[in-house]
C-alpha cells in the first residue's frame, strides 16, 4: 500500500520534551509501522530541528523524498498543554517551513508520476495560501484510488471555504465528533446527530464514499452507502490524546486499503488508537501484545 501525506511535520513540545509530530507525519509514522509504504511531503527548516526529523522519519520507516529543506524558515513547532484527561491545547507557532510547501516543477513532475492506493490531507496545511495552491494542483493532478480527508481542525486555522473545497475532493471523511457538530452547523444551520450528519454529508458530496467519525472514549462511527455503525472500544487510562486520531486513520485507512470491509478496518483503527492514547506521545513504541492483536505478528 502506497500512501502520500501532505502538510505539518513539526515537533510537538509536551511537559518539555519534544516528541515528533504533525498529523501528516505521524499517520505515515503509523502506516509505515503497520508495513505500508507512506511518503510525507511537507517542508522543514535547514537547521538542526530539521535534521533530527528527516533521520526521525527515515527510522521509522517514511519515505523522505519529498520532505522540503527550507532555507529562510524554522522547523516548525507547537507546545501543547495537556488538560484533565489528557486533551491536548494547541499553540501553533506561524512562519515555520511547514507554511511553505512548494515543489519545484521537477518535484510536481515526480509526485504525479506515481500511483498512490491514497493520498491524505488535513485542513491546518491550509493557512497558508502557499499550501493552499500546492494543495490544489495536487488534487486534480495526482493519480490516487483514494482521497483522505481529516478534517483536524485547530482553532483559529480553519476557514469555511477550505473545508468545503476539501469536502469536494475527498473520498474518504474522517473526523471527530466536535467536528462534526461543527460541520453541520457550518453546512446545515444546526447540529444533527451523527448519522444524519454522514447521510446529508454524502447526499451533497457524492465523492465521498466512506465516513469515520471518533468519539473518544466512546469508540467510533463509521458510515458506508448508507450503512452506519457504532464501533466500541475498550477504555484504558490516557496518558494523552496527541496522535491517537492519526493512529486510527492509519488503522483504518491500512485495513481498509488491505480488502476488508469497514466494520473490521474501524474496529482495527478503534483498537490501535485506544493503543497511542494510553501512551505518551503521538506515535509510541508498539507492544508485542498490541502487534499480535492487531494481527500483525503470527
Amino acid at each position: 500500500m502506497k500512501a502520500l501525506t501532505f502538510g505539518e511535520a513539526l515537533f510537538d513540545i509536551i511537559k518539555g520534551t519534544a516528541h515528533l509530530g504533525g498529523a501528516p507525519l505521524n499517520l505515515a509514522a503509523h502506516l509505515a509501522k503497520l508495513g505500508a509504504k507512506p511518503a510525507v511531503l511537507t517542508a522543514v527548516g535547514k537547521d538542526e530541528l530539521g535534521k533530527t526529523l528527516l533521520s526521525r522519519a527515515e527510522e521509522m520507516g517514511v519515505d523522505t523524498s519529498y520532505i522540503l529543506i527550507d532555507e529562510k524558515r524554522p522547523t516548525g513547532t507547537v507546545t501543547v498543554e495537556l488538560q484533565a484527561e489528557g486533551i491536548p491545547i494547541f499553540t501553533i507557532n506561524k512562519g515555520v517551513a511547514w507554511d511553505a510547501i512548494t515543489p519545484d516543477e521537477r518535484e510536481f513532475e515526480a509526485l504525479e508520476a506515481e500511483e498512490w492506493d491514497v493520498f491524505c490531507f488535513g485542513t491546518l496545511a491550509q493557512r497558508s495560501e502557499e499550501n493552499r495552491k500546492t494543495l490544489k494542483r495536487l488534487l486534480s493532478e495526482i493519480k490516487a484510488k483514494h482521497f483522505f480527508y481529516d478534517v483536524n481542525l485547530r482553532a483559529g486555522f480553519y476557514r469555511k471555504e477550505w473545508i468545503l473545497s476539501s469536502l469536494e475532493h475527498c473520498t474518504i471523511l474522517k473526523m471527530n465528533e466536535e467536528e462534526a457538530a461543527q460541520i453541520s452547523g457550518m453546512l446545515f444551520g444546526t447540529t444533527y446527530a451523527c448519522r444524519t450528519i454522514c447521510r446529508l454529508l454524502t447526499d451533497r458530496y457524492p465523492k465521498i464514499s466512506v465516513i469515520c467519525i471518533t468519539k473518544g472514549p466512546e469508540g467510533a462511527a463509521v458510515y458506508q452507502e448508507g450503512v452506519y455503525e457504532e464501533i466500541k472500544t475498550t477504555p484504558v487510562e490516557v496518558a494523552d490524546t496527541v496522535g491517537a486520531g492519526d493512529a486510527f486513520s492509519a488503522g483504518f485507512l491500512y485495513t481498509f486499503l488491505s480488502g476488508y470491509g469497514v466494520s473490521k478496518a474501524a474496529s482495527f483503527a478503534s483498537m490501535l488508537g485506544t493503543y497511542v492514547a494510553s501512551k505518551p506521545g503521538a506515535v509510541p513504541e508498539y507492544s508485542e501484545e498490541l502487534m499480535r492483536g492487531l494481527g500483525i505478528l503470527e
